[in-house]
Order: structure tokens, then C-alpha cells, then sequence
């Protein structure tokens, strides 16, 4: 299983950074994978967000698309009326490149305390062989 990053937006992000042209901070959770004879597991650390923060994909080509959004406010509330609100927005889009021995369809995901655990079964070797087709020829 291949792990590819994709920022499409890598330099303007940069230079807003750098800047201060926005309040949008890209963060890369850190990632487990695991392999056992029945499943592929993948866990991400996702402290303070929940599952509706998370949105799980498959693209065009086949792969996993991890995406997360989190917006948050901040509030300075020693004052009677605002004169700084904050806002921020957190945002990360990671890519995995699934193998061929997998059922996509059959792919679960649960976000509990903090961890974002992603469950893809594998194909057993009975159903590999259930696949096999005979071509009669006419």
C-alpha cells in the first residue's frame, strides 16, 4: 500500500503563511498502517475532531482519499463588544494507493478518542479463485 500527499495549493498556502494573508494551516496527522491476514488498518491521529470533520473517498484511479476540515473560533472575552474575533480554518488531503487484493466496496471507518481507524478488507484466496472465469470459445 502507497502513501502519496497531494497540496495542490502548496505555494499560495506558503507565501500566506509567511504573509499572514489568511488564517488556513495544513497539518498532517501521523499515520499508522498495518497489515493482517484478513485486512489492510489504517489509523490517523486526529486529536479534537470528529466524524463530521472527516470525509473518506475513493477517486477516479482507485485510491483513498483522506480529507479533513476543521473550523474553529476564537474569542477574546474579557472585552464587552468585539474588537478581535478570530477564526481558523484546518485543512488536510492525504491520498493512499490502494492494492488490488481489497473490496473497496467493503471499506469501514470509526473515529473514537481522537483516532480515526480505516478497516479494508482484503480478498480471501477462495473468493481470488471464485474470479477466475472460464471463456467458452465459439
Amino acid at each position: 500500500m502507497l502513501v502519496t500527499r497531494r497540496n495542490q495549493d502548496f505555494m499560495p498556502t506558503l507565501f500566506n503563511e509567511l504573509l499572514n494573508w489568511n488564517d488556513t494551516t495544513y497539518s498532517t496527522p501521523r499515520m499508522n498502517i498495518m497489515e493482517t491476514k484478513d485486512n489492510y488498518k489504517l489509523e490517523l491521529c486526529i486529536p479534537g475532531l470528529t466524524k463530521d470533520d472527516v470525509k473518506l473517498s475513493i477517486d477516479a484511479e482507485g485510491n483513498l482519499v483522506v480529507e479533513m476540515t476543521k473550523e474553529t473560533k476564537k474569542e477574546n472575552k474579557e472585552e464587552m463588544r468585539y474588537l478581535r474575533h478570530e477564526f481558523s480554518v484546518e485543512h488536510f488531503r492525504q491520498t493512499v494507493m490502494l492494492p488490488d487484493d481489497i473490496h473497496k466496496d467493503q471499506i469501514s471507518a470509526k473515529v473514537e478518542n481522537g483516532i480515526l481507524d480505516i478497516v479494508i478488507p482484503k480478498v480471501t484466496l477462495e473468493e481470488k479463485k471464485q474470479a477466475v472465469q472460464t471463456i467458452e470459445i465459439g
